[in-house]
C-alpha cells in the first residue's frame, strides 16, 4: 500500500468505476463511492463479488477486505475524507467538468483526483477547478481489476509532483502507468484500438469476413504476439537479424498502398444489425456473465505469463 494514499474515493460506479472499486479494495484500502443512480450500490457489490474470485487468484493484500467499501448519498461527505479520488461519471464533458469542480471543492487540498476519461484532454477537463494543480487523467482499461495498464495525462496547468506521486501510486496496487507527457484526443491505447476498430467495421461493412471471422484473425494471429511484445517490438523479429531496419526496407513500401480505411464507415441500421447479430450467433448460448467469467480466467493466466517473460526488474519504465 502507498503509504501516503490510504482512502480513496470513487465518484461514479459504472462498470469502470466499480473495476476501480475491486481494484482498490484488493489492494487493501478503504474505498467511498458515490453514485445518484437507484440501485447502484447494489450493483456494485454484486459486481466486486463477481471480481473477488480472479483477484484472490491473483493475490489479495494482507489486508484486502470487501467489508471496507462505503456508500454515501452526497458527493462533497464521500470526497471530503480521500487521499485519492477516481472520477468516473459518463464521457460528457460539461457533465465532467461540474462534477470534477464540486470534487474539487470539497476535496483536502492535498488530494489527488484523476478522471477514468477515455478521450477528453485533461485540458479541457481541469479549466474550471480552484486547484487544477492536482488533476490528472488516469484512464484504465476493462476489467480495471485486472489489466494493469494506466494512462496517466497532466494537463496545462497539472503539477509534475502530482504525476509522479499518481505514477507511485498506481505502481503500488499492480497497475502498469504510463505517463503520457502530451496530451491528445483518446490518449494512446484508445487511438490504437480505434484504429483496429475502424477497420474491422469496414471489413463487415463490405461483406469481406464476419465479426467471428475477424475476431479469430486476431485472436490466433497479431493478438498472440501483442500480449507479450506490441507491434513495434514484433515487427522488429520480423525483419530477421537485422530487425526492424530490414523490416522497413522490404515492407515499408507498402505501407503507402491502400490497404487500408481509417475512416470509419457509415454506423447504418444494417452494419448495427450485421455486428450484432453476428457477435450474438458467435457467442452461441453463452451469456455476457459467462464470457466475462471465461474472460477473467484467461487473463489471470495470461498475466501470469506475461510477468514470467517480462519480470518486473527487467521491465524499462513506461513513458510516452
Amino acid at each position: 500500500m502507498n503509504e501516503s494514499i490510504k482512502k480513496v474515493a470513487v465518484i461514479g460506479t459504472g462498470v469502470i468505476g466499480n473495476g476501480w472499486i475491486a481494484r482498490f479494495l484488493s489492494q487493501g484500502y478503504e474505498v467511498t463511492a458515490f453514485d445518484p443512480a437507484a440501485g447502484a450500490e447494489e450493483r456494485t457489490r454484486l459486481a466486486v463479488n463477481h471480481a473477488w474470485p480472479s483477484l484472490e487468484e491473483r493475490g489479495l493484500a494482507a489486508n484486502a477486505s470487501k467489508d471496507r467499501l462505503f456508500f454515501k448519498d452526497d458527493l462533497a461527505e464521500a470526497v471530503s475524507g480521500a487521499d485519492y479520488i477516481q472520477e468516473n461519471v459518463p464521457e460528457r464533458e460539461e457533465l465532467k467538468k461540474s462534477v470534477l469542480h464540486t470534487i474539487d471543492q470539497h476535496a483536502r487540498m492535498d488530494a489527488l483526483i484523476g478522471s477514468s476519461t477515455s478521450g477528453i484532454k485533461p485540458s479541457i477537463l481541469q479549466s474550471d477547478m480552484i486547484h487544477p494543480e492536482r488533476f490528472f487523467v488516469a484512464h484504465p482499461f476493462n476489467p480495471v481489476y485486472l489489466l494493469p495498464l494506466v494512462e496517466v495525462v497532466g494537463g496545462e496547468q497539472t503539477n509534475k509532483k502530482a504525476l509522479e506521486q499518481a505514477g507511485r501510486f498506481f505502481s503500488s496496487i499492480d497497475m502498469k502507468p504510463l505517463t503520457i507527457h502530451k496530451e491528445i484526443d483518446g490518449h494512446v491505447a484508445d487511438r490504437l484500438m480505434e484504429a483496429l476498430w475502424r477497420e474491422a467495421l469496414h471489413l463487415v461493412n463490405d461483406g469481406i469476413a464476419t465479426t467471428e471471422e475477424v475476431d479469430k484473425a486476431i485472436i490466433y494471429g497479431a493478438g498472440l504476439r501483442w500480449a507479450q511484445m506490441g507491434p513495434f517490438l514484433t515487427f522488429h523479429l520480423a525483419g530477421g537479424e537485422q530487425g526492424m531496419r530490414h523490416m522497413l526496407e522490404q515492407f515499408g513500401p507498402a505501407l503507402k498502398l491502400p490497404w487500408t480505411k481509417l475512416k470509419a464507415p457509415e454506423l447504418t441500421e444494417e452494419l448495427k444489425e450485421r455486428v450484432i447479430s453476428g457477435c450474438e450467433e458467435y457467442a452461441g448460448d453463452q451469456s455476457v456473465s459467462d464470457l466475462e467469467a471465461k474472460r477473467n480466467e484467461f487473463l489471470v493466466k495470461l498475466l501470469a505469463l506475461v510477468e514470467e517473460y517480462w519480470p518486473e526488474e527487467s521491465q524499462a519504465k513506461a513513458n510516452i
